[in-house]
């Protein structure tokens, strides 16, 4: 797709919010230009070595009703995941206990729900409860929410949650169909006015164009204010799922988004989430200089496959990052 924006001058956009056609431009420069904009960005905000770094657990695996086209958990899969019940809050707790002496800052919880029922909230609650009284920063992301369930964890003392937008609108229905994109924005728009932090971003490589990679990231960066915490996923291409024989997503697209994402949310955090597993140390290091600045921290994502504790401390090493205290 040809733009027609002098390039040049795309340090910033015309509007307070970016179009679809800025970031688009943004992400068809000389990539030296354009990591050069996103450290000049990163910069203003943010330590250029420094990695917030997050574990996530999962509470509750599989037997989801939703047929998210990438995602192992759905019932509408064979991929071999097995449904289990909500895990006992004591259990959770000590996970984040380890997840606490292994660096992690902040702990997540995911939850394959479409949505949760009180009952199962009243649990995660006192997970949440219990994870605060450990000193780390709290984050679930439970599928859709009501107003009333975002404020009841608010009042739980949850700090994040997430809700992915996953693509760009035009694409959403390829990939999902059992809740529409507008159902995402009421929970995202549900977990703001209840006063907690929003973690939203999206995935990569899922058969998408430059376009919808422009759409997802204009989208999130017109919601006001700009989500907190940004995930940018590569697609993990898992057997028995729609899309587990797309075609691998190129790493150099992937550095592209990450330095977009920057650019157009230069005070968010930008993390990179699911299939890191995939990614070279010298990827992984183009992502930091992108604009990059948190990690998932531990061997598993949920139910897929992350790198190890030692391998991320090896490349911090290497690389010369350290650990944001905060």
């Amino acid at each position: 797709m040809s733009v027609a924006l002098d390039r040049s001058s795309v340090v910033a956009p015309a509007t307070p919010q970016w179009t679809r056609e800025e970031i688009l431009a943004l992400m068809e420069l000389p990539l030296p230009e354009l990591i050069y904009r996103a450290q000049t960005a990163h910069r203003q905000h943010f330590a250029p070595t420094e990695v917030q770094i997050s574990t996530l657990l999962s509470i509750k695996t599989g037997g989801c009703p939703e047929d998210c086209g990438y995602c192992p958990q759905s019932a509408h899969h064979d991929s071999g995941v097995p449904a289990s019940k909500l895990m006992d809050i004591e259990e959770v707790l000590e996970a984040a206990r380890r997840a606490r002496a292994a660096g992690a800052q902040r702990f997540c919880m995911g939850a394959a729900w479409r949505s949760p029922k009180d009952h199962d909230l009243d649990r995660v609650a006192a997970m949440v409860e219990g994870v605060k009284s450990l000193g780390m920063e709290t984050c679930v992301t439970l599928g859709m929410l009501r107003p009333d369930q975002a404020a009841r964890l608010k009042s739980a003392g949850l700090d994040y949650y997430n809700h992915n937008l996953d693509t760009s609108p035009e694409f959403y229905g390829d990939i999902i169909t059992t809740r529409t994109y507008q159902d995402r924005l009421d929970t995202l728009a549900a977990v703001r006015e209840a006063g907690i932090n929003v973690c939203c971003g999206g995935i990569i490589g899922m058969g998408e164009d430059l376009d919808d990679r422009a759409g997802l990231l204009a989208t999130l960066a017109r919601l006001d204010p700009h989500p907190e915490s940004v995930p940018i996923n590569a697609l993990v291409r898992v057997a028995g799922t729609k899309l587990g024989d797309t075609e691998p997503l190129d790493p150099i697209d992937f550095v592209r988004t990450i330095a977009a994402a920057r650019i157009a949310m230069p005070a968010s955090t930008v993390r990179l989430s699911a299939g890191r597993e995939t990614l070279t140390d010298e990827a992984q290091a183009l992502c930091f200089l992108a604009g990059a600045n948190s990690i998932f921290y531990g061997e598993k994502l949920l139910t897929t496959k992350n790198p190890e504790a030692e391998r991320d401390n090896a490349l911090f090493a290497k690389l010369g990052m350290t650990r944001r205290e905060s």
